[in-house]
């Protein structure tokens, strides 16, 4: 049974001294508009979403390689040894959809090469042209932006170590940079989409383990960047429409949502559509 009624939510979080999301095309310093609007990418939330959802023991495709729980060196390798088994492209997309979840949710494009070689018993002559399958997920994530403007702050780092060698001669000092924002609150905005959730198959009980994982989005994962505590979820809002289409728009859900640019408190404008639930942060 697919997803019943749309879903929009948002979550609210708080950073402080941390780089919650480098940009590797500007010295890995804080993501950040034009306008001084502190900013993380969709991609690195629906990164830490799949990790929490691995953390809650959920099949996941899209693993990073320092936290995969299977022996697969590549999306490749991990895609080949549950796929391999059907030929046709629907059953693939079905297959994939039934085994990771953020599959059926965030959707996935999987693309194989052609055959080289002789055909084997029963198959078509090889030199194909290969095939591309593209999932549409149900569930949209988008980035996150600061509520005000936010402070970066650049500090010079040294390493001044012997990195080999006998140890008897110093190594030469390294220079580098390390960046962090001392303090920001932030807003991300997402929906789950009934009619596309009828192809994935994505379930009542699949968004209830996102909305569980969502308070936690930030637990295990600190790095040197992100120290732990540093980033911390405030506020899960969670509106769920009593229909497939929804009873207004998400433009209208999300706007009506106020959130205080130095405490991170909520208040919602009146728009006659879902009642928000907020969920305290873990």
């Amino acid at each position: 049974m697919s997803l019943k009624n749309k879903i929009d939510f948002a979550v609210i979080f708080k950073v402080t001294n941390a780089n919650p999301n480098g940009d590797p095309l500007n010295g890995n310093r804080p993501r950040t508009t034009y306008e001084g609007l502190g900013e993380l990418s969709d991609v690195c939330i629906k990164r830490k979403i799949r990790d929490r959802l691995m953390d809650a023991g959920q099949e996941i495709f899209v693993q990073s390689d320092d936290r995969k729980k299977d022996t697969c060196t590549s999306l490749r390798d991990r895609a080949d040894r549950v796929l391999a088994k059907v030929k046709a492209a629907d059953e693939k997309a079905a297959l994939a959809c039934s085994t990771w979840l953020d599959v059926r949710a965030f959707g996935q494009l999987f693309a194989f090469t052609a055959r080289k070689g002789k055909a084997k018993d029963g198959e078509a002559s090889g030199d194909d042209k290969g095939v591309s399958i593209g999932i549409r997920g149900p569930v949209s994530v988008h980035p996150a932006f600061s509520r005000s403007q936010v402070s970066v702050t650049s500090s010079q780092i040294t390493k001044s170590v012997s990195g080999e060698g006998d140890g008897t001669k110093r190594g030469s000092d390294t220079m580098g940079m390390k960046h962090r924002v001392d303090n920001g609150i932030y807003v991300f905005y997402g929906s789950m989409n009934p009619q596309l959730a009828i192809k994935t198959k994505f379930s009542d009980e699949d968004a209830q383990a996102i909305k569980k994982v969502l308070p936690k989005l930030f637990e295990n994962d600190a790095s040197s960047a992100r120290p732990e505590g540093s980033m911390e979820v405030l506020k899960v809002i969670w509106w769920e429409h009593n229909c497939p289409s929804g009873q207004i728009s998400s433009a209208k859900v999300h706007r009506s949502l106020k959130v205080n640019k130095d405490n991170g408190e909520v208040d919602f404008d009146k728009v006659g559509g879902p009642k928000p639930e907020v969920i305290g942060g873990f």
